[in-house]
């Protein structure tokens, strides 16, 4: 393995192959959200604000990670099928490859060969490098679908995780229609660098960062302003100690926007079986 400022590059190449089409991808995603400052409007901004936490709090927290990974609460399936849609809209995969490869790294966490974002690999690695360093058992369909047999089953689910991509296309022309070119730049491309970055850093910065309440075999961390950024994935070190937990902040003061709006679902009848703590389920909390 050799170390360099963008942090660990396998030396095995035949396994990590550097993939140009994501390389383009992402770069263009990041140089159209560099537009933004020349399409500012606060209504732009506002949907901005608004987007990231849909797609982020619901789509990606609350939908890919909470109830499809670790099924730490049930749903009916006609509004599990809407809120992993919404996370699909959110540019971060489909929703088979996003939660297979989000359980092989609870299995195998820090492990430089068998998980997909080692933090061992160095911040920039976990971080993003690993999506164009692409080795075959994360990002080939037949092999990781393995890991979600669960979602791999399901029509939508296949279907969804194949053709997620087109979904930017009726969102483009919504946006558009809305409010014109800003709405696009601000609520596409600077939303989706902003919610891609914001979600990288648990892979990162939370592995190095902060601080661990439960004694666990990896470096997951506490990290507060990580769990702002995420509508509660900051606390790391809590959700590896317990990760089918549907609560990820365990104290008081550790704030889990996402584990509000499973209340409200709750509340409203619309989430079941909801997985505490021990602790707070005994307590009828």
């Amino acid at each position: 393995m050799t170390n360099n400022l963008l942090g660990a590059v396998p030396e095995n190449s035949s396994k990590y192959t550097l993939n140009w089409p994501s390389v383009g991808f992402f770069a263009a995603i990041h140089a159209l959200a560099m537009l933004a400052p020349w399409f500012f409007s606060w209504p732009a901004l506002g949907l901005t604000i608004f987007l990231h936490w849909l797609m982020g709090s619901i789509g990606i927290c609350l939908g890919y990670h909470r109830l499809l990974t670790h099924r730490s609460f049930q749903v009916p399936k006609w509004l599990e099928y809407i809120i992993a849609t919404i996370g699909a809209i959110a540019l971060q995969g489909g929703p088979i490859f996003w939660v297979a490869n989000h359980r092989i790294h609870h299995i195998y966490t820090e492990d430089e060969e068998k998980d997909p974002y080692s933090a061992r690999r160095g911040f920039w690695w976990s971080h993003m490098l690993w999506i164009f360093y692409q080795k075959s058992e994360f990002f080939e369909y037949e092999i990781y679908k393995k890991s979600a047999p669960d979602l791999a089953k399901d029509p939508y689910y296949r279907w969804l995780n194949r053709y997620f991509l087109l979904l930017q296309i009726p969102l483009g022309l919504l946006l558009y229609l809305l409010g014109g070119w800003s709405f696009v730049i601000y609520g596409m491309f600077l939303r989706a660098v902003l919610l891609w970055h914001s979600t990288w850093l648990i892979n990162s910065a939370s592995h190095l960062r902060g601080y661990q309440t439960f004694e666990v075999e990896d470096g997951s961390r506490n990290l507060w302003w990580a769990a702002i950024l995420t509508y509660g994935e900051g606390w790391h070190n809590n959700h590896h100690a317990y990760p089918n937990i549907a609560p990820a902040g365990h104290k008081w003061w550790e704030i889990d926007v996402t584990w509000w709006a499973i209340q409200v679902l709750r509340a409203s009848g619309l989430a079941k079986k909801v997985v505490m703590p021990k602790q707070q389920a005994s307590s009828g909390v």
